[in-house]
């Protein structure tokens, strides 16, 4: 190769890349890329849709629980919101005034009727009560003396020795002096009463609560502030009330039962709290709510029950006995009838349709359309149609291979209001 020096032509430099057509060529592979990612996720997406609604179709297996058609006693029952009352809550107020002198009871014991619950300065009525007593003992004998004179002024007018005015007017002194020893025995009997006043006792047996009067604060009679509040614990009852439209069939029962069962139950119908009798119903029906108000009565011997507390209350009418009964969640309410899902063979579901009876909250009974120790769907129901195949979790039922039916189990339970029938 010849150097410039030398007189030859120079060599030619690299070419230099053309800048866009790399960069379009960048972007193409990028856009390439994109798809072929955006096909895949499509793809991807595609299948998992297919797979659900291969479960909802029936296609392919759905969990579901299930539960076995029973026999049991289904009571017939009207729920009602009810409030515990007790038959006497008394606010034991002082009914003479003086300082408190003594408090003898316990905030929150039992008390008996009569028992001492404090005293009140009793000096005042004590003296008072002797003053009275003095006041009878003179004119008591101021009488004696009028009643002498007068048997001596009888003698004296038979002898013609006094005059009739005399006798007359000393008659008329011994009547005075009655009249008056009679109103000193009643001024004793007050200021006895009063004296009586100073020991406050418990007018009813019951519960005391907390007391609102400290030791030393001079009470009044019938002040407004209660010394403390007595409430009767034992019976308790509970008022509550049931539709206008129920009375028919609930005064037909009681009739030919004589007393009707009712169940007092939690807020959340959990819990049983205590088995009571209706007692008595009011003498008119409330025209606003058109509800007629009714008590029933409790035993409380386990103070179950305490004042004021809100709860569900079961009016039992009757029992309907040996009924199928299938969970409340089991049945399902179609556009012109109600339905469950009953397992068969293979693990597949039928619709069947089912006459309903009355319930008791958690279970309802079965009139038509179910036989004892099928098994049909408690839940997933939502999500089945008819000749589905389900899959139950765990151990198959006994009923789906043609086993005995155990007994349904579960608690009671409800919402109030209504009759259910």
């Amino acid at each position: 190769m010849e150097s410039p020096q030398d007189g030859g032509q120079p060599d030619l430099a690299p070419a230099t890349p053309d800048l866009t057509a790399v960069r379009r060529h960048r972007r193409i592979a990028f856009i390439g890329l994109a798809v072929f990612i955006g096909i895949i996720a499509i793809a991807v997406y595609r299948g998992h849709k297919d797979q659900q609604l291969n479960h909802v179709h029936g296609d392919g297996p759905l969990p579901v629980a299930v539960a076995q058609v029973a026999a049991r006693n289904v009571p017939v029952v009207i729920e009602a919101l009810g409030t515990v009352t007790p038959l006497a809550t008394v606010n034991v107020r002082p009914q003479v005034t003086g300082a408190l002198e003594r408090i003898v009871f316990q905030e929150g014991e039992m008390v008996h009727a009569g028992s001492l619950l404090a005293v009140i300065d009793p000096r005042p009525y004590q003296a008072a009560l002797d003053q009275a007593r003095g006041q009878l003992a003179r004119d008591q004998a101021a009488l004696a003396s009028a009643k002498i004179d007068l048997a001596r002024y009888k003698r004296l007018l038979a002898q013609d020795s006094v005059s009739e005015q005399t006798y007359t007017d000393q008659r008329a002194t011994v009547g005075q002096d009655q009249a008056q020893v009679e109103a000193d025995q009643a001024a004793v009997e007050s200021a006895r009463l009063n004296l009586s006043y100073c020991n406050i006792t418990s007018p009813v047996t019951g519960q005391v609560g907390l007391r609102q009067v400290d030791l030393g604060n001079l009470v009044q009679a019938d002040q407004a502030t209660p010394i403390v509040t007595v409430t009767q614990m034992r019976p308790m009852s509970v008022l509550f009330t049931v539709p206008e439209n129920e009375l028919a069939e609930i005064f037909r029962q009681m009739h030919g039962a004589g007393s009707l069962e009712v169940e007092a139950y939690s807020r959340d119908m959990r819990h049983l709290i205590a088995t009571g009798k209706l007692a008595s119903v009011d003498n008119e029906i409330n025209t606003t709510t058109g509800t007629l108000q009714m008590r029933a009565m409790f035993s409380n011997d386990q103070l179950q029950l305490f004042p004021n507390e809100f709860v569900n209350v079961k009016l039992i009418l009757r029992t309907l006995k040996n009924q199928l009964v299938v969970p409340g969640a089991a049945v399902q309410n179609g556009p012109s009838s109600n339905f469950v899902y009953v397992v068969g063979p293979k693990d597949t579901v039928s619709l069947r349709t089912v006459v309903t009876g009355p319930s008791d909250g958690a279970f309802i009974s079965i009139m038509k359309g179910l036989k004892l120790g099928e098994t049909i769907v408690t839940d997933g129901a939502d999500q089945l149609r008819n000749g589905a195949h389900v899959r139950i979790p765990g151990e198959r039922p006994a009923a789906a291979r043609g086993g005995k039916a155990p007994l349904l189990h579960g608690r009671r339970g409800g919402k109030p209001g209504g009759t259910h029938a």
